[in-house]
């Protein structure tokens, strides 16, 4: 299955994006997301890296005003007697990887990449003497 077939049958609220726009997208995350790192689960890290991207720039369905990018930074919002708290989805995040934990498809990403690409840990033993 490809990336853009991904989207279209599971993530309904860029039903209203056009195809191109998509495939742009994807295109764009091309690069930044290995073939052989990934294996099997390469077209479906590619289809949540380019919604993630999407979410962000607002191309989903609409919820409120503004896009989820509008929010970056924002922990609450207060208009007359009524006030709205954000949670911190970013705890435990790397800054590298901070905007990831924005969207649920770029910590679909995160969960992705943590289960295919394990990251190398250099443990010196000092025997002593």
């Amino acid at each position: 299955m490809e990336a853009l077939e991904i989207i279209r049958k599971t993530m309904d609220e860029f039903s209203g994006v056009p195809d191109e726009t998509v495939e742009v997208h994807i295109s764009l995350v091309e690069p930044l997301v290995s073939k052989r790192r990934f294996g099997k689960l390469y077209t479906q890290a590619l289809a949540y890296l380019a919604a993630h991207n999407m979410k962000m720039l607002g191309l989903g369905k609409k919820i409120g005003a503004g896009t989820i990018g509008d929010t970056i930074g924002l922990s609450s919002v207060s208009e007359g007697e009524t006030s709205v708290s954000f949670s911190n989805n970013q705890a435990g995040n790397t800054s590298a990887d901070a905007e990831y934990g924005l969207t649920v498809y770029g910590m679909k990403y995160i969960q992705l990449r943590r289960r295919c690409i394990v990251p190398i840990v250099s443990a010196r033993v000092d025997h002593g003497g």
